[in-house]
This record gives C-alpha cells, structure tokens and sequence, in this order.
C-alpha cells in the first residue's frame, strides 16, 4: 500500500478523533431537506457485493450504538475517481452536453494491465466516516490525472480542482447527521475497524452520474458507462 496514501488517511483520522472527542464535530443539516438543490456529474467507481456486504457489518455495528448518525445504503456507496462539476445549487443536465463529456472520458480512459482497489480500514474527518481505499497499481493515478488535464484542457464546463483529494480512493460510509449521544463506545468500534479488511476488487467498469451531494439511489440518473 502506498506509504503517502497511508499517512494521508492517517492524518485525516487522527485530526478527526480529536474532534470529535473534543465535540467538534460538524452535523449535516441537509441530508433530509426536501430543498436539496444541488447537483453537479461525476465519475465514480462502485464496490462489488462482496466489498459492500462488509461494510454494511461495520455499519450495523455503529448503527446499534448511534442510529441517528446517516448510513450509507449499499446502492450509494462509491468512490469517486472524479468530481468533474461538483454539486452546487442550480445545476442541470439541460446545462451541457452529456455526450461530449462521455466521449472525452472514454478517448483518455485507457490504461494498461488491471486496476484493482484494497479496502483496508477506516479514516474520517469532521462530519463523515470513511472507508479507506489502496489502488494497488498506479494506473488508477494515471487515468485520473490524465482524465484532469483532459478537462482542464478542453472548454467544458468543470470546476475539478475545487474540492476533491486527487490522491485518495476512499468510499464515505456515514455522516454526521446527530450529535453524539454514545460517543465513547461509537469511537470504540471505529478503533475496532482501524485497519480491518473489506476486501480487494478489480474495476471493470466506471459510470458518469447525475448526482446529488449524498449519491441518492433515487436521484442519482446513470450517464454513460464505460468498460475498463
């Protein structure tokens, strides 16, 4: 596993323990708001069953402790390879021209040999928990930057360098939606999956999504596809 990877996810995580323990945690007041408007096109990757029936353990786990806390479904759990326009309110699909963006995607979307992802323990930040994700092949970072100087250099709308960690391969699992009512024993289970083994999966596929800030199962509209 990447060592720079490695000290990323622990920096995040040791900066969020403290946080929390300290109550400085930040809640999502918008998961549940019905006037939600924003909206933005991604491109992500989706775990295989196998991946997802493990974290769903791991979030039994904390939902027996915290059950007000946002859990991610298995239907929206996902990495994101790339924020191409990040949500933001007002946005609409009748704003670009979706082929355009499909057809620059799959033009730079070639690599060489197999990318597999490891999904090996957890980190977090002040709102959110997060399933830790290694690419075991540094083609993951090539399709990825090479898929950023593309837009950069084209005249498509995109806002990529806004926000995102281009490093990372992380999955988000839970967010902050209620302050803590067990905190002691919710930051337990955490400790408890510190370095626990999701599992490791080959990515044979991509999506470009409509997406809402969440990944909502229904509200999340499928763009185009594309075979690794």
């Amino acid at each position: 596993m990447s060592a720079e990877l490695t000290n990323i996810y622990n920096q995040l995580y040791t900066s969020a323990i403290d946080k929390i323990q300290s109550d400085q945690y930040e809640t999502d007041g918008m998961i549940d708001s019905l006037d939600d408007k924003r909206f933005g096109i991604t491109l992500i990757i989706k775990p295989n069953e196998q991946i997802k029936d493990e974290i769903q353990k791991f979030l039994a786990a904390l939902r027996r402790i915290e059950p007000d806390q946002y859990y991610y479904p298995s239907s929206d759990i996902h990495i994101t390879v790339l924020p191409i326009i990040s949500c933001h309110d007002g946005f609409q699909l009748d704003q670009i021209s979706i082929q355009d963006y499909a057809d620059l995607i799959r033009e730079n979307l070639s690599i060489d040999g197999k990318l597999e992802i490891k999904f090996q323990g957890i980190t977090a930040s002040s709102s959110c928990i997060m399933i830790q994700g290694f690419p075991q092949q540094n083609s993951f970072n090539e399709v990825r930057n090479k898929l950023k100087s593309a837009f950069k250099a084209s005249s498509l709308q995109q806002d990529i360098d806004k926000r995102y960690l281009m490093q990372a391969a992380h999955a988000t699992a839970v967010r902050f939606r209620k302050p803590f009512v067990s905190k002691e024993e919710f930051l337990k289970v955490l400790e408890d999956y510190r370095n626990y083994n999701f599992g490791t999966m080959t990515v044979n596929e991509m999506e470009l999504v409509f997406n809402d800030w969440y990944l909502k199962e229904n509200i999340v509209q499928s763009l185009s596809r594309f075979q690794m």
